[in-house]
């Protein structure tokens, strides 16, 4: 059994995940929380795992611990993913927006928060709702299930293509976008 790297056609992002706002907004990570916090914690914190082995991008999920945490910022690595932990007394959102300032690497914040999406845009970087990521995530899995079969199968795939081939109809945008719209839609392509 041999271990296949992401093929990444873009360079790796740093993906920074409100994390209890991204499991209260999946109906699917709810259930786990129901039973507890811990749960609803790695239940997500598995699904992004595998998020980041197929992809290969940076992330890193943020978690409140402002109300009963420790006196400091903690910071832990799971799965391949940076998981921190904000000191009592400061909110996820403070970690997220301080995060965002740092340079030099392309940056998606995942939140349906919309004060930390709006500050988020502001500094250049791109927001995604919780439930616009949690599409990304299940696509990214349905399509390494159809990778998994193509290559057990691969004379299927070179069938569909060649039919496929035929139906490509080209249009452009309707609009011309800002410089920011389009690094925000080269962000979410790379996704």
């Amino acid at each position: 059994v041999h271990s296949r790297q992401p093929e990444l056609s873009f360079p790796a992002m740093h993906i920074i995940i409100d994390g209890y706002n991204l499991i209260r907004q999946s109906d699917f990570l709810r259930h786990f929380e129901r039973r507890s916090l811990e749960a609803g914690r790695q239940a997500l914190l598995s699904q992004v795992s595998s998020y980041r082995k197929s992809k290969g991008h940076r992330i890193t999920v943020v978690f409140d611990g402002w109300e009963n945490g420790s006196p400091f910022e903690e910071r832990d690595r799971q799965g391949g993913i940076t998981v921190v932990y904000s000191r009592r007394g400061e909110k996820a959102d403070e970690v997220i927006k301080r995060m965002v300032l740092q340079k030099g690497e392309e940056i998606v914040v995942v939140t349906s928060d919309r004060d930390v999406a709006d500050y988020i845009s502001r500094k250049g970087a791109t927001a995604l709702t919780s439930p616009e990521f949690e599409e990304v995530i299940v696509r990214a899995a349905a399509s390494a299930a159809v990778t998994a079969v193509a290559e057990r199968f691969p004379e299927k795939e070179e069938e569909d293509d060649a039919r496929e081939s035929g139906n490509a109809r080209k249009k452009g945008p309707a609009h011309r976008l800002s410089r920011r719209e389009k690094a925000a839609m080269t962000r979410r392509r790379k996704l």
